[in-house]
């Protein structure tokens, strides 16, 4: 068996030519070439699907549990503001500097380290790993394409994101809801029609003040926020149209549409939701996953921020190396020691999961 350290220096090796290969989300083909390569060289078999690579543990048993370890590979674009340059992998004070470092590069390697470690030997439950695309656009060819097929036996999993390898036993869910406010077009001089802006704004202020009545015990209150707006041709023209964007992150005590139901409910707007399948999620306090985290002392929290979590209908956890607060900022980075700590937390955490079956 591969020593745990010999592992944590293949991860960061790989890791730094991940962030060396530009993987926008659905442009991930280089990266999972890279992820299939490193698979083969420890003997491993994988199946890719688009850019999604898969792979079983060797001793596959198909009476036993299975667990899913999962995370992306593609990254959002390069945003302003970095100093370094975003594909270089530079490693200064410890730091691992790139684009996708820290979210989520670190928990990925981290997993595939752990995947190989568990490759062979006999555990009590199954192993799958999945490495992921189109994570950061929800796009059709992610995760979601292969939940039915690929992953159709799996029985509970972990999410690869950066907490601090704390533990997210419930995620927030999304809705998009694009808002129309209508009016009638006029001359602004002779102050004619009516004004979408003024009735966009009467919604927007409701919005801002709004209190949902349900907060959730791990997940806290529903945040909701309008994050764009767009009205008017010209200066001198009433506008009749005024549409705003709603961003709005739905606790655990409502689903989707009933969220959606009561927004409606206070605006006069038109409101349409763009999508109703990014759920929120949870997972049973009894539940193994669950259990092997506080028996290893692990902190449980509520996660604000959405991941692939919200497409699976089996019990997840979320933990990884690395901050949320990193992700998505210039000069992204991950230490290398987090690195070290994520295999080693992994391996650590599948050992003691192994103990409930």
């Amino acid at each position: 068996m591969l020593s745990i350290e010999e592992i944590q220096v293949s991860v960061t090796a790989l890791l730094k030519s991940l962030i060396q290969t530009p993987s926008f989300s659905g442009e991930e083909n280089k990266t999972a070439d890279l992820i299939g390569a490193f698979l083969e060289r420890y003997g491993v078999k994988y199946t890719r699907v688009n850019n999604n690579i898969i792979a079983r543990s060797k001793n596959w048993d198909p009476k036993q549990k299975t667990l899913l370890l999962n995370s992306h590979h593609d990254t959002v674009k390069v945003v302003n503001g970095w100093t370094k340059d975003a594909f270089g992998a530079e490693v200064e004070d410890g730091k691992l500097f790139g684009l996708g470092s820290n979210d989520a590069g670190a928990s990925l390697v981290s997993l595939l380290g752990s995947f190989v470690y568990f490759y062979e030997p006999d555990l009590k439950i199954n192993i799958i790993i999945a490495a992921t695309a189109e994570e950061e656009n929800f796009g059709p060819l992610g995760v979601k394409s292969i939940l039915k097929t690929e992953l159709r036996d799996v029985d509970f999993g972990i999410v690869g994101e950066p907490t601090n390898m704390e533990m997210a036993i419930a995620e927030k869910g999304l809705l998009v809801i694009d808002g129309e406010a209508t009016g009638k077009a006029g001359h602004a001089a002779r102050k004619e029609g009516e004004n979408a802006i003024y009735k966009a704004l009467i919604d927007i202020q409701k919005i801002e003040q709004f209190k949902f009545d349900k907060v959730s015990e791990t997940l806290g209150e529903n945040v909701i926020s309008v994050t764009q707006v767009n009205a008017g041709i010209q200066h001198n023209v009433v506008p009749d149209r005024c549409t705003f964007v709603i961003d709005f992150r739905v606790n655990d005590e409502y689903t989707l549409e009933e969220g959606f139901d009561v927004v409606q409910g206070f605006c006069e707007s038109k409101l349409k939701a763009r999508s109703f399948n990014n759920n929120p999620s949870g997972i049973d306090k009894d539940h193994p996953l669950v259990q092997a985290g506080k028996d290893l002392g692990i902190r449980q929290f509520g996660s604000a921020t959405l991941s692939d979590q919200a497409h699976m209908r089996f019990p997840t956890i979320k933990m990884g190396p690395g901050f949320s607060e990193r992700s998505h900022t210039p000069d992204e980075f991950i230490k290398l020691e987090e690195i070290k700590g994520g295999v080693a937390g992994y391996i650590k955490f599948i050992e003691q999961l192994n103990n409930y079956f």
